[in-house]
Protein backbone atom coordinates (compact mmCIF):
# COMPACT_ATOMS: atom_id res chain seq x y z
CA UNK A 1 0.00 0.00 0.00
CA UNK A 2 3.33 2.33 0.29
CA UNK A 3 3.48 2.51 -3.51
CA UNK A 4 -0.33 3.49 -3.70
CA UNK A 5 0.17 6.23 -1.32
CA UNK A 6 3.32 7.72 -2.78
CA UNK A 7 1.80 7.31 -6.43
CA UNK A 8 -1.54 8.91 -4.64
CA UNK A 9 0.90 11.97 -3.46
CA UNK A 10 2.62 12.42 -6.76
CA UNK A 11 -0.06 12.57 -8.36
CA UNK A 12 -2.30 15.12 -5.90
CA UNK A 13 0.45 17.45 -5.54
CA UNK A 14 0.75 18.00 -9.52
CA UNK A 15 -3.09 18.07 -9.88
CA UNK A 16 -3.11 20.94 -6.98
CA UNK A 17 -0.71 23.26 -8.87
CA UNK A 18 -3.21 23.43 -10.58
CA UNK A 19 -6.45 23.42 -8.15
CA UNK A 20 -5.08 25.30 -5.17
CA UNK A 21 -6.48 25.15 -1.64
CA UNK A 22 -8.77 21.89 -2.44
CA UNK A 23 -6.61 18.88 -1.59
CA UNK A 24 -9.66 16.80 0.22
CA UNK A 25 -11.46 17.23 -3.75
CA UNK A 26 -8.38 16.21 -5.15
CA UNK A 27 -8.14 13.16 -3.17
CA UNK A 28 -11.81 12.29 -3.82
CA UNK A 29 -11.01 12.70 -7.59
CA UNK A 30 -8.02 10.02 -7.25
CA UNK A 31 -10.10 7.74 -4.92
CA UNK A 32 -13.15 7.64 -7.69
CA UNK A 33 -10.45 7.50 -10.11
CA UNK A 34 -8.73 4.02 -8.54
CA UNK A 35 -11.85 2.82 -7.98
CA UNK A 36 -13.02 2.79 -11.84
CA UNK A 37 -15.63 4.95 -10.84
CA UNK A 38 -17.27 8.48 -12.09
CA UNK A 39 -17.45 11.79 -9.78
CA UNK A 40 -19.71 14.39 -10.61
CA UNK A 41 -19.23 17.85 -9.53
CA UNK A 42 -22.20 20.18 -8.10
CA UNK A 43 -20.92 24.04 -8.33
CA UNK A 44 -21.29 27.45 -9.75
CA UNK A 45 -19.19 28.21 -12.61
CA UNK A 46 -15.42 29.13 -12.16
CA UNK A 47 -15.12 27.26 -9.55
CA UNK A 48 -12.51 24.80 -11.04
CA UNK A 49 -14.26 22.12 -12.63
CA UNK A 50 -12.95 22.07 -15.51
CA UNK A 51 -9.83 22.12 -14.98
CA UNK A 52 -10.09 19.94 -12.25
CA UNK A 53 -10.31 17.27 -15.05
CA UNK A 54 -7.75 18.32 -17.41
CA UNK A 55 -5.14 18.41 -14.52
CA UNK A 56 -6.28 14.55 -13.82
CA UNK A 57 -5.89 13.97 -17.60
CA UNK A 58 -2.49 15.78 -18.01
CA UNK A 59 -1.17 14.27 -14.69
CA UNK A 60 -1.84 10.75 -16.11
CA UNK A 61 -0.87 11.15 -19.52
CA UNK A 62 -4.28 10.24 -20.89
CA UNK A 63 -6.52 10.94 -23.42
CA UNK A 64 -9.23 13.79 -22.56
CA UNK A 65 -12.13 14.99 -24.32
CA UNK A 66 -14.72 17.60 -23.34
CA UNK A 67 -18.61 17.55 -24.35
CA UNK A 68 -20.48 20.52 -24.22
CA UNK A 69 -24.43 19.28 -22.89
CA UNK A 70 -26.59 21.88 -24.29
CA UNK A 71 -30.57 21.48 -25.34
CA UNK A 72 -29.54 20.52 -29.21
CA UNK A 73 -26.42 17.82 -28.78
CA UNK A 74 -27.47 14.17 -30.29
CA UNK A 75 -26.87 10.66 -28.79
CA UNK A 76 -24.77 9.89 -31.30
CA UNK A 77 -22.99 13.21 -30.75
CA UNK A 78 -21.78 11.62 -27.52
CA UNK A 79 -21.11 7.94 -28.48
CA UNK A 80 -20.49 8.48 -32.05
CA UNK A 81 -22.34 6.72 -35.70
CA UNK A 82 -21.88 4.97 -38.61
CA UNK A 83 -21.44 6.97 -41.68
CA UNK A 84 -21.74 5.53 -44.97
CA UNK A 85 -18.51 5.78 -47.50
CA UNK A 86 -19.74 5.95 -51.11
CA UNK A 87 -16.18 4.47 -51.86
CA UNK A 88 -16.20 1.16 -50.04
CA UNK A 89 -20.10 1.17 -50.11
CA UNK A 90 -19.61 0.11 -46.43
CA UNK A 91 -20.59 1.44 -43.33
CA UNK A 92 -18.24 3.17 -41.22
CA UNK A 93 -18.28 4.02 -37.68
CA UNK A 94 -17.12 7.27 -36.50
CA UNK A 95 -16.31 7.41 -32.94
CA UNK A 96 -17.64 9.46 -30.28
CA UNK A 97 -16.22 12.14 -27.77
CA UNK A 98 -16.95 9.61 -25.23
CA UNK A 99 -14.26 7.34 -26.75
CA UNK A 100 -11.71 8.63 -24.09
CA UNK A 101 -9.43 7.73 -21.45
CA UNK A 102 -10.97 10.79 -19.22
CA UNK A 103 -14.17 12.73 -20.54
CA UNK A 104 -15.73 15.78 -18.99
CA UNK A 105 -19.22 16.34 -19.44
CA UNK A 106 -20.25 19.49 -19.01
CA UNK A 107 -23.25 20.94 -17.73
CA UNK A 108 -24.27 17.77 -18.20
CA UNK A 109 -28.05 18.60 -16.58
CA UNK A 110 -28.32 21.14 -19.98
CA UNK A 111 -28.99 17.97 -22.21
CA UNK A 112 -32.49 16.03 -22.93
CA UNK A 113 -33.10 12.96 -20.37
CA UNK A 114 -32.67 11.17 -24.32
CA UNK A 115 -29.01 12.43 -24.78
CA UNK A 116 -28.28 11.79 -20.84
CA UNK A 117 -29.13 8.35 -21.16
CA UNK A 118 -26.49 7.55 -23.95
CA UNK A 119 -23.88 7.31 -20.57
CA UNK A 120 -25.62 5.04 -18.85
CA UNK A 121 -24.22 1.86 -20.34
CA UNK A 122 -20.98 3.66 -20.95
CA UNK A 123 -20.92 4.52 -17.18
CA UNK A 124 -21.89 0.94 -16.10
CA UNK A 125 -20.37 -1.01 -18.80
CA UNK A 126 -17.41 0.42 -19.82
CA UNK A 127 -18.96 -0.26 -23.58
CA UNK A 128 -21.42 1.76 -25.69
CA UNK A 129 -23.36 -0.31 -28.32
CA UNK A 130 -23.98 1.37 -31.78
CA UNK A 131 -26.59 0.25 -34.47
CA UNK A 132 -25.90 -3.36 -32.99
CA UNK A 133 -22.23 -2.95 -32.79
CA UNK A 134 -20.39 -3.32 -29.69
CA UNK A 135 -17.56 -0.75 -28.55
CA UNK A 136 -15.21 -0.77 -25.43
CA UNK A 137 -13.97 2.23 -23.85
CA UNK A 138 -10.51 2.57 -23.66
CA UNK A 139 -8.91 1.97 -20.19
CA UNK A 140 -8.84 3.37 -18.02
CA UNK A 141 -12.42 5.14 -17.93
CA UNK A 142 -13.40 7.90 -15.94
CA UNK A 143 -16.34 10.49 -16.88
CA UNK A 144 -16.26 13.69 -14.57
CA UNK A 145 -19.48 15.60 -14.98
CA UNK A 146 -20.65 19.14 -14.11
CA UNK A 147 -23.81 20.55 -13.26
CA UNK A 148 -24.37 24.18 -11.83
CA UNK A 149 -26.73 23.99 -8.48
CA UNK A 150 -27.86 27.40 -8.64
CA UNK A 151 -29.25 28.18 -12.31
CA UNK A 152 -32.10 25.56 -13.29
CA UNK A 153 -33.41 27.91 -16.32
CA UNK A 154 -33.12 25.31 -19.53
CA UNK A 155 -31.86 22.15 -18.06
CA UNK A 156 -33.41 18.56 -17.17
CA UNK A 157 -32.46 16.75 -13.54
CA UNK A 158 -30.28 14.17 -13.81
CA UNK A 159 -32.42 11.08 -13.48
CA UNK A 160 -31.88 8.29 -10.13
CA UNK A 161 -30.58 6.20 -12.62
CA UNK A 162 -27.81 8.42 -14.04
CA UNK A 163 -27.12 9.64 -10.48
CA UNK A 164 -26.66 6.50 -9.54
CA UNK A 165 -23.69 5.57 -11.42
CA UNK A 166 -21.65 8.71 -10.53
CA UNK A 167 -19.09 7.14 -7.51
CA UNK A 168 -18.80 10.17 -5.94
CA UNK A 169 -20.15 13.88 -6.05
CA UNK A 170 -17.94 16.70 -4.72
CA UNK A 171 -18.60 20.19 -4.50
CA UNK A 172 -15.27 22.54 -4.54
CA UNK A 173 -16.69 25.61 -3.09
CA UNK A 174 -14.93 29.09 -3.96
CA UNK A 175 -11.27 29.26 -2.59
CA UNK A 176 -9.66 31.21 0.99
CA UNK A 177 -9.08 34.68 0.31
CA UNK A 178 -5.16 33.24 0.28
CA UNK A 179 -5.81 30.99 -1.70
CA UNK A 180 -7.18 33.40 -4.25
CA UNK A 181 -4.48 35.48 -3.99
CA UNK A 182 -1.65 32.88 -4.41
CA UNK A 183 -4.02 31.83 -7.78
CA UNK A 184 -3.48 35.64 -9.08
CA UNK A 185 -0.10 34.94 -8.11
CA UNK A 186 0.50 32.31 -9.83
CA UNK A 187 -1.54 32.99 -12.91
CA UNK A 188 0.18 36.46 -14.18
CA UNK A 189 2.08 35.20 -16.88
CA UNK A 190 0.61 32.08 -17.86
CA UNK A 191 -1.27 29.28 -16.62
CA UNK A 192 0.28 26.76 -14.30
CA UNK A 193 -2.06 23.78 -16.38
CA UNK A 194 0.37 24.38 -19.39
CA UNK A 195 3.26 23.57 -17.49
CA UNK A 196 1.61 20.48 -16.08
CA UNK A 197 3.71 16.93 -16.84
CA UNK A 198 2.87 13.65 -16.66
CA UNK A 199 3.41 11.67 -13.46
CA UNK A 200 1.70 8.28 -13.84
CA UNK A 201 0.85 6.81 -17.25
CA UNK A 202 -2.54 4.79 -17.77
CA UNK A 203 -0.66 1.38 -17.69
CA UNK A 204 0.70 1.94 -13.87
CA UNK A 205 -2.66 3.06 -13.02
CA UNK A 206 -4.14 0.32 -14.25
CA UNK A 207 -2.08 -1.65 -11.89
CA UNK A 208 -3.02 0.18 -9.31
CA UNK A 209 -6.68 -0.33 -9.84
CA UNK A 210 -5.88 -4.06 -9.55
CA UNK A 211 -4.14 -3.27 -6.68
CA UNK A 212 -6.96 -1.21 -4.77
CA UNK A 213 -8.68 -4.61 -4.60
CA UNK A 214 -6.55 -6.12 -1.98
CA UNK A 215 -7.21 -3.79 0.73
CA UNK A 216 -8.26 -5.60 3.82
CA UNK A 217 -12.21 -5.21 4.83
CA UNK A 218 -13.08 -6.51 8.12
CA UNK A 219 -16.81 -7.99 8.49
CA UNK A 220 -17.77 -5.71 10.88
CA UNK A 221 -16.53 -2.87 8.83
CA UNK A 222 -18.98 -4.01 5.92
CA UNK A 223 -21.45 -5.20 8.49
CA UNK A 224 -21.70 -0.94 9.28
CA UNK A 225 -21.97 0.16 5.71
CA UNK A 226 -24.69 -2.18 4.59
CA UNK A 227 -26.65 -1.04 7.66
CA UNK A 228 -25.74 2.49 7.22
CA UNK A 229 -27.41 2.02 3.94
CA UNK A 230 -30.06 0.34 4.89
CA UNK A 231 -31.10 3.12 7.27
CA UNK A 232 -31.22 5.87 4.77
CA UNK A 233 -34.24 3.49 3.34
CA UNK A 234 -36.14 3.72 6.35
CA UNK A 235 -35.22 7.43 7.68
CA UNK A 236 -38.27 9.10 7.59
CA UNK A 237 -37.75 12.04 5.50
CA UNK A 238 -36.23 9.47 2.49
CA UNK A 239 -38.36 8.61 -0.23
CA UNK A 240 -36.48 6.75 -2.20
CA UNK A 241 -32.89 5.48 0.09
CA UNK A 242 -29.30 4.08 -1.63
CA UNK A 243 -29.11 1.18 -3.37
CA UNK A 244 -26.85 -1.87 -3.07
CA UNK A 245 -24.82 0.38 -5.42
CA UNK A 246 -24.30 2.82 -2.96
CA UNK A 247 -23.14 -0.42 -0.09
CA UNK A 248 -20.48 -0.96 -3.08
CA UNK A 249 -19.35 2.81 -3.72
CA UNK A 250 -18.79 3.01 -0.28
CA UNK A 251 -16.84 -0.40 0.26
CA UNK A 252 -14.60 0.27 -2.74
CA UNK A 253 -14.02 4.09 -2.20
CA UNK A 254 -13.27 2.65 1.50
CA UNK A 255 -10.66 0.96 0.20
CA UNK A 256 -9.02 3.26 -2.34
CA UNK A 257 -9.01 6.47 0.88
CA UNK A 258 -7.77 3.52 2.85
CA UNK A 259 -4.50 2.60 0.25
CA UNK A 260 -4.41 6.55 -0.49
CA UNK A 261 -3.57 6.91 3.78
CA UNK A 262 -0.86 4.07 3.71
CA UNK A 263 -2.97 1.42 5.51
CA UNK A 264 -4.21 -2.01 3.57
CA UNK A 265 -6.99 -2.07 5.94
CA UNK A 266 -10.24 0.15 6.30
CA UNK A 267 -11.31 1.62 9.07
CA UNK A 268 -14.70 3.02 9.84
CA UNK A 269 -13.37 6.67 10.33
CA UNK A 270 -12.54 5.85 6.36
CA UNK A 271 -16.27 5.43 5.77
CA UNK A 272 -17.35 8.22 7.64
CA UNK A 273 -15.67 10.54 5.68
CA UNK A 274 -16.94 9.11 2.43
CA UNK A 275 -20.35 8.49 3.45
CA UNK A 276 -21.80 11.70 2.37
CA UNK A 277 -19.77 12.39 -1.16
CA UNK A 278 -21.21 8.59 -1.83
CA UNK A 279 -24.89 8.23 -0.81
CA UNK A 280 -26.18 12.03 -0.18
CA UNK A 281 -26.30 12.49 -4.16
CA UNK A 282 -28.96 8.66 -4.72
CA UNK A 283 -30.88 9.91 -1.97
CA UNK A 284 -34.36 11.40 -2.49
CA UNK A 285 -36.09 13.53 0.06
CA UNK A 286 -39.91 13.31 0.55
CA UNK A 287 -41.88 16.53 -0.91
CA UNK A 288 -42.76 17.43 2.91
CA UNK A 289 -39.27 17.08 4.10
CA UNK A 290 -37.95 19.14 1.16
CA UNK A 291 -40.35 22.28 1.64
CA UNK A 292 -38.82 21.91 5.44
CA UNK A 293 -35.58 22.86 3.46
CA UNK A 294 -34.25 19.02 4.81
CA UNK A 295 -31.29 18.14 2.83
CA UNK A 296 -29.71 15.06 2.01
CA UNK A 297 -26.47 15.87 3.24
CA UNK A 298 -27.99 16.25 6.69
CA UNK A 299 -29.34 12.78 6.89
CA UNK A 300 -26.15 11.51 6.03
CA UNK A 301 -24.98 13.37 8.76
CA UNK A 302 -27.49 12.79 11.18
CA UNK A 303 -27.23 8.69 10.38
CA UNK A 304 -23.69 8.98 10.91
CA UNK A 305 -24.21 9.89 14.59
CA UNK A 306 -27.28 7.84 14.98
CA UNK A 307 -25.87 4.34 13.03
CA UNK A 308 -23.72 2.41 15.81
CA UNK A 309 -20.81 0.79 15.04
CA UNK A 310 -20.71 -2.44 16.98
CA UNK A 311 -17.83 -3.05 18.09
CA UNK A 312 -16.09 -2.40 14.08
CA UNK A 313 -12.30 -3.57 13.91
CA UNK A 314 -9.84 -0.65 13.10
CA UNK A 315 -7.31 -2.88 12.23
CA UNK A 316 -6.01 -5.58 9.51
CA UNK A 317 -6.55 -8.92 9.41
CA UNK A 318 -4.35 -10.14 12.11
CA UNK A 319 -7.40 -8.64 14.20
CA UNK A 320 -10.16 -11.42 12.95
CA UNK A 321 -11.21 -14.17 14.75
CA UNK A 322 -10.74 -17.00 12.02
CA UNK A 323 -8.12 -17.08 9.22
CA UNK A 324 -8.74 -15.24 6.18
CA UNK A 325 -7.69 -16.20 3.01
CA UNK A 326 -4.25 -14.17 2.64
CA UNK A 327 -3.40 -15.32 5.81
CA UNK A 328 -3.88 -19.16 5.26
CA UNK A 329 -1.58 -17.71 1.81
CA UNK A 330 0.61 -15.91 3.89
CA UNK A 331 0.67 -13.44 1.68
CA UNK A 332 2.71 -9.89 1.57
CA UNK A 333 -0.22 -7.76 1.97
CA UNK A 334 -1.38 -9.96 5.20
CA UNK A 335 2.78 -9.76 6.38
CA UNK A 336 2.20 -6.09 6.27
CA UNK A 337 -0.90 -5.25 7.87
CA UNK A 338 0.06 -7.93 11.03
CA UNK A 339 3.47 -6.29 11.47
CA UNK A 340 1.80 -3.05 11.88
CA UNK A 341 -0.78 -3.94 14.31
CA UNK A 342 1.42 -5.21 16.28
Amino acid sequence: MTSIQETGERVAANVERVIVGKRQEVRLTLVALLCRGHLLIEDVPGTGKTMLAKAVARSLGCSFRRIQFTPDLLPSDVTGLSIYNQRTQEFEFRPGPIMAQVVLADEINRATPKTQSSLLECMEEHQATIDGTTYAMPEPFLVIATQNPIEYEGTFALPEAQLDRFMLRIRLGYPSPDDEQKILDEQKISHPLDELGVVLDAGSLRDLQVAVRETYVDPSVADYIVRLVTATRTHPDVYLGASPRGSLALYRTGQAYAAMAGRDYVIPDDIKALAESALAHRLIIKTSSSMHDIDPRQVVAELLNSVPLNDARTAGPDRHSGPTPKEQSGSPLHDAAGSKSR
